[in-house]
Parts: structure tokens; C-alpha cells; sequence
């Protein structure tokens, strides 16, 4: 089955014009959803060979050389599944602990490329846990269980809900036999205030913590780059030539689009931008309430994960969030979606410049 066909059987067409996310009612077979868990495109070259470390952070290359004998461990017990469960070797299961841009997601996406993505399950936190929505706990499981190491990036603690809810996947999976590796993703500016840690992650994974080995990684950001952006929008008319002019764009009322991924389970959100080259959003505003931010945050996500240049009409990013969000609980999920965000609309406008 092509990759798009699920999503396209679902797709209205248009009369005229760039075509809507609106239109799209993807439906997603849980194979697919399972086959989708794999490093995101930017990272589809990730190798230890393309990880440079910096010397002036020998954490780095610790790092790299720990994760290279894990993935040797992984490789060698699924090879020998009799004597795995004859001797009960305990699976790999490593936490990536360090700041906003040392490399920890280049690491996680080298070591499932150097297991292998078929014998590997890699997805955000939020896929995981939007996996369990979609298909329930014991199918994803059972479907994870099939797979040698499942790595999980940004892994949150923001929902105590779901929290508990990864926590015991992780569990089962690891009382299977199969080898685990997380990261968290820090952003600038929360260092040193409620930053996630090594310590946190271990306190909450509880039963597991004794089973993870922490892998400090040290270091400054190397890509440099600001969370919030404060570019101007583009004109509305503006987004609306531009996806008129290139193949493969959309072209959406923010509006009507937030009111349609009420509709959409988020497990579809990537479903939903199956052959889109291009995203135009007019009337760009403040979202209204949590619920609805935090569905922007995983369709960015996936946008990001897809490298789709977005055009954004209206006031642009860096409003969409209240400072109430972003003084809250989920205020990093809201700076991670700004920085992303950022930059896909910085590539937007590049492609129309």
C-alpha cells in the first residue's frame, strides 16, 4: 500500500485552488501507525560516524562510544533469542540526559539506524502516547513487543497521567526483553529553572530506574538558535498567492483548521499532511484555550518531523501562546512548538522570497 493511500481515500476534492487540510479526514490502519515509528526525516542519516563530538566536552564522545557497545548488545541478543530467555540477560536501557542541542536526538536516531529501524520502535513521547489512544494499551504492547528496542524521544512529565501511563509500557516492554532508550529535550532559558534531569526521570519511571543507565552528555547548543521568534506575519493575500503558486501546498483558515483537528485523532495529524510540500495559514491568532494549544503542538511536530515549509498569515508564531500558557506546565511544549514553528515558517518564506 502506497503511504498516502489511507489519507487519500479520504481527501474532498476542490474545484480550484490549493487544497485544505480541512478536506482531509485520514484513516490510519494501526499497521501503519506502528510502521511510521521511525527516526524523523531530518535524522534519516543520523549515523555515530556523523555525531562529531566536541572535545571540549569529553561527555560527548563517552556518549557515542557507549551507545555504539549498546547497539552491538541489541544486535547480538536478537540474534540469540533462545539464549536470551535461557540466561534472562537484561535488556539494554539507557536515559540521554543533557541540555537543548548537544545531540541526544542525532544520538538516539544513530543508535535505531545502527539496531536496524525494522527491529526498532522510535517515536516522541506524545506518539507513544497518542499510540496507546489510538490502538490501546495491550495492542501496543504487543505490537511494540515485536520490536528489539524501542527509543523514545522528549520523553515529558508534564501530564502525571501519561507519565504513569509510558512508565508501565515501559515496564512490559523491558520485562519482554527489549532494550530501551530515552532522551528529554531541554530548551534554552529553562536550564537550572525546573529542568528536566536525570533525577526526575528516574523518580517517576519508579519500578524501572534501577534498570536505566544514565548517559550524561555535556556540552553547549550547537545550532544556535532562539526559542521565540518575533517575525511579522506575512499578508494573508500574500499566503494565499504563494500556496496558489506551488505544487503540492495547502491553503487554511487557522480558524477552521483548529476547529478541524478537534475532529482528527492526533495519532493522524501526520496522516493529515501525506504528499504536502507546502502549508498556508491565514488569520494567524492567539489559540484559545490548553486543549487546542496542545493540538497545535503535535500537528507542528509533525510538520517539523516532515521538514513542510509553513507560509503563517495573520500576526504570525510568536502569539499563539499566552503568557499564561507559557509561564505554565506545559510551557516547554509551547517554546519547542515556537522554535519549530520558527524555523518552518523561516523556510516558508525563503521558498516565496
Amino acid at each position: 500500500m502506497a503511504p498516502d493511500a489511507d489519507a487519500d481515500r479520504s481527501v474532498a476534492p476542490r474545484a480550484t485552488g490549493p487544497a485544505s487540510l480541512t478536506d482531509r479526514r485520514p484513516v490510519v490502519a494501526p499497521d501503519r501507525l506502528i510502521a511510521e515509528l521511525v527516526p524523523p526525516r531530518h535524522f534519516a542519516a543520523a549515523s555515530f560516524e556523523t555525531y562529531v563530538p566536541d572535545l571540549a566536552h569529553p561527555s560527548q564522545a563517552e556518549a557515542r562510544a557507549r551507545l555504539q557497545r549498546a547497539a552491538l548488545q541489541v544486535v547480538d541478543s536478537s540474534g540469540r533469542a533462545g539464549f536470551w530467555r535461557r540466561h534472562k540477560v537484561e535488556p539494554v536501557a539507557v536515559y540521554l540526559d543533557g541540555g537543548f542541542g548537544v545531540g541526544k536526538t542525532h544520538l538516539l536516531a544513530a543508535l535505531a539506524h545502527a539496531v536496524g529501524v525494522e527491529r526498532t520502535a522510535y517515536g516522541t513521547f506524545v506518539e507513544y502516547t497518542n499510540l496507546v489512544g489510538a490502538l490501546a494499551f495491550l495492542p501496543t504492547v504487543e505490537a511494540l513487543a515485536a520490536k528489539r528496542l524501542v527509543c523514545i524521544d522528549e520523553f515529558e512529565l508534564d501530564d502525571p497521567g501519561d507519565t504513569v501511563l509510558m512508565s508501565r509500557l515501559l515496564r512490559e516492554l523491558a520485562d519482554r526483553g527489549v532494550s530501551l532508550a530515552a532522551t528529554s529535550n531541554t530548551l534554552p532559558g529553562s536550564l537550572g529553572e525546573g529542568r528536566f534531569a536525570a533525577e526526575d526521570f528516574l523518580r517517576e519511571i519508579q519500578a524501572l530506574a534501577a534498570r536505566f543507565e544514565v548517559l550524561r552528555i555535556d556540552g553547549d547548543d550547537f545550532r544556535h538558535r532562539s526559542v521565540v521568534t518575533d517575525a511579522e506575519g506575512l499578508a494573508d493575500d500574500e499566503v494565499r498567492t504563494a500556496a496558489g503558486d506551488h505544487e503540492g501546498a495547502t491553503l487554511d483558515d487557522f480558524g477552521a483548521l483548529l476547529d478541524h483537528l478537534a475532529t482528527v485523532h492526533p495519532s493522524r495529524y501526520g496522516a493529515l499532511l501525506d504528499g504536502v510540500r507546502l502549508v498556508g495559514l491565514t488569520g494567524l491568532r492567539a489559540v484559545p484555550t490548553q486543549d487546542v494549544a496542545l493540538r497545535v503542538v503535535v500537528l507542528v511536530d509533525r510538520l517539523y518531523d516532515r521538514d513542510v515549509p509553513v507560509l503563517l498569515g495573520g500576526a504570525g508564531e510568536s502569539v499563539l501562546f499566552s503568557p499564561e500558557m507559557l509561564e505554565g506546565g506545559y510551557r516547554k511544549k509551547y517554546l519547542r512548538a515556537l522554535s519549530r514553528l520558527g524555523a518552518l515558517a523561516a523556510d516558508g518564506a525563503a521558498l516565496v522570497g
